[in-house]
């Protein structure tokens, strides 16, 4: 039995996105920037995906601009601010974010940037009041992650995001984790900035999106001047029209899937609650509805392997360190120690996900667990 519990890494490319992007690739291949016919097919396709894309968020197609990945979008984010100033300044992210944010960050400080590191809590989350306490004259930038990709705690957006609109400051967050499973309204949740990443929501891996909304960027790449010469290169029209069907099926299948997913989370959870050596890690409540994460007595990574011999597929933290043997950055920032940092786990569900899946999951991590 082949089970596949890693959905927070990536997804499975939809029928649908596949269908698009082999059709694009055959037929409408033309570059969009060219004035002839071919290129306004290609253009067709990329207007088509952007609408797509930005009617899941609640956004203006003119709003969202394409890249590469939800990193590029991160980096484009930080960046497209920071290139504005000529002497450094003050930036505010939280303990708890992906490396996407705090590598560009962390960059900036060796340029002499301010950086303030968030605290978070014991279940990941974020004291509004801490960050109203941060803000400088000199802030420019704040960013916190939507949805933790480690843990699953999601963050009060709106609440911090009118926080810094009061002290005009701009907001970013990084809903890559977040878009296509949860419901979001960007203009309404009161962000500036907003990254995405098709692979996460059933799209296909290579391309990924950035929310712009009242204020301006400078860009990161720079060249032909494509997506309003705020991300140069010829964009991958093919992918990007993957992109955008996978959106539109994620908004109009989300009231049925997240209460899909909260109940087949929920019951995994009851069939391992009763484990001591497993202890939930993150909010119990206030979480990506696919996502379930656990500190516990072994080496994550172990577990990870051995699960894997049983034909089921969960991750050690964060897929972009989980290759790493050492402790969790994201569960150091939550208060655990070097030992309990480096034991999560993470079993994250999806589409195909069936409560046979939870039921054959819950059984064998036993096995796994009752071994080490």
């Amino acid at each position: 039995m082949q089970i596949y519990l890693d959905y927070s890494a990536t997804t499975p490319t939809r029928p649908e996105a596949i269908d698009v992007i082999q059709a694009v690739l055959a037929e409408q291949w033309g570059n969009p920037s060219s004035l002839h016919q071919w290129g306004e097919r290609g253009a067709v396709v990329l207007e088509t995906a952007r609408a797509q894309v930005a009617a899941l968020i609640g956004a203006q197609p003119q709003d969202i601009i394409f890249t590469a990945s939800g990193t590029e979008a991160n980096n484009l984010a930080v960046m497209g601010i920071a290139q504005q100033y000529d002497t450094p300044q003050h930036l505010i992210i939280s303990s708890a974010e992906h490396a996407a944010i705090t590598q560009p960050a962390m960059w900036l400080q060796k340029q002499g940037w301010q950086v303030t590191l968030l605290p978070v809590d014991k279940l990941g989350m974020i004291n509004p009041q801490d960050l109203a306490a941060a803000l400088q004259p000199n802030t420019v930038l704040v960013s916190v992650i939507y949805g933790q990709s480690e843990v699953g705690t999601i963050q009060p957006i709106a609440e911090l995001a009118a926080i810094c609109r009061q002290a005009q400051v701009p907001f970013h967050t990084d809903a890559v984790q977040a878009a296509g499973r949860v419901a979001i309204d960007a203009p309404n949740l009161g962000v500036n900035l907003l990254s995405m990443s098709a692979h996460k929501l059933y799209g296909g891996a290579g391309v990924g999106a950035l929310y712009v909304s009242g204020l301006q960027l400078l860009p990161w790449l720079r060249g032909g001047g494509q997506e309003n010469g705020l991300r140069s290169g010829t964009p991958a029209t093919a992918q990007i029209a993957g992109f955008g069907i996978a959106a539109q099926l994620a908004k109009s299948e989300l009231s049925v899937e997240i209460p899909r997913l909260q109940q087949l989370r929920d019951r995994l959870l009851n069939l391992l609650q009763h484990r001591p050596d497993l202890q939930l890690s993150g909010h119990p409540t206030q979480r990506l509805p696919h996502h379930l994460s656990f500190t516990t007595k072994y080496s994550g990574r172990s577990i990870v392997r051995a699960m894997n011999l049983a034909g089921i597929g969960i991750g050690a933290g964060s897929a972009c360190h989980s290759g790493k043997n050492a402790p969790s950055p994201i569960l150091l920032a939550m208060g655990y120690n070097e030992t309990t940092a480096a034991s999560g786990i993470r079993l994250t569900l999806g589409h195909q996900t069936t409560a046979a899946d939870v039921d054959w999951t819950a059984m064998a991590l036993s096995q796994v667990l009752d071994a080490l």
